[in-house]
């Protein structure tokens, strides 16, 4: 467990982020059980070099996240590994709601109406918090929706897991680049739900050591220790 170097409540259906410096990590963890905490991820250095989903599950042979996976760029390079996990799923399929998504389940919640309680929608949120950086809609990239599991059959339907994660669940993102890292907490877009609920999430940034040669990330697939090799190559 590394030393917290701070630690902020993000309430459902908002939205968060912060430059996760190399040496750092980010954990996240699921505050009252059922929370869904969509994320985003950047080199904070070049904003152009992103979050690269097909590579990242094509590489580890892998349609889940879980303690020893790692996250792609789509440069070759790691943002993130996840080095620690209690739930053992966080889904990278499902992407994330929009307004349309959101008015179709949840109903009309305008601000106009309910104020601070109106229903938000993680496409937008997204949008809004990254434009602070100076990004655009062409910058949004794949989410990865840690604490929800999607199921799959053979036909390749896909089904939400309700109850999946419960409270307490934590999982452990190790910046293995400066990335910046967008958080939102509204509901997964499988979600069943006909209540718009959102639940909170606690993250805190802590201390963490690169990866070590036998690290089980950089160990777990042989294009890891490829990915490693090149993202260090990076920072000489």
């Amino acid at each position: 467990m590394g030393e917290v170097l701070f630690e902020e409540a993000v309430p459902g259906g908002a939205t968060w982020s912060h430059v996760v410096k190399r040496g750092t990590a980010l954990r996240l963890t699921d505050v009252n059980g059922g929370a869904n905490a969509g994320a985003i991820f950047y080199n904070a250095a070049n904003f152009s070099e992103r979050f690269n989903l097909p590579d990242t599950l094509k590489a580890q042979h892998i349609a889940r996240l879980t303690e020893g996976f790692v996250l792609y760029s789509d440069m070759g390079r790691i943002l993130c590994s996840v080095t620690r996990d209690t739930l053992g799923w966080h889904d990278p399929l499902g992407g994330c709601a929009n307004r349309a998504l959101v008015a179709e389940k949840y109903g009309e919640g305008n601000y106009q109406t309910l104020h601070n309680g109106c229903y938000k929608d993680a496409l937008t949120s997204f949008l809004l918090e990254i434009a602070k950086y100076g990004m655009s809609p062409r910058d949004m990239c794949a989410v990865v929706n840690f604490f929800s599991k999607v199921a799959v059959d053979e036909a390749g339907a896909m089904s939400f897991v309700s109850g999946h994660s419960k409270a307490g669940s934590a999982v452990e993102l190790r910046a293995e680049m400066n990335t910046l890292v967008v958080v939102n907490t509204c509901q997964h877009p499988l979600d069943p739900n006909p209540v718009y609920d959102p639940k909170p999430v606690r993250l805190a940034v802590i201390k963490a050591p690169p990866a070590a040669y036998d690290d089980p990330c950089r160990l777990s697939r042989a294009e890891n220790g490829r990915g490693f090799t090149l993202t260090e190559r990076y920072f000489l």
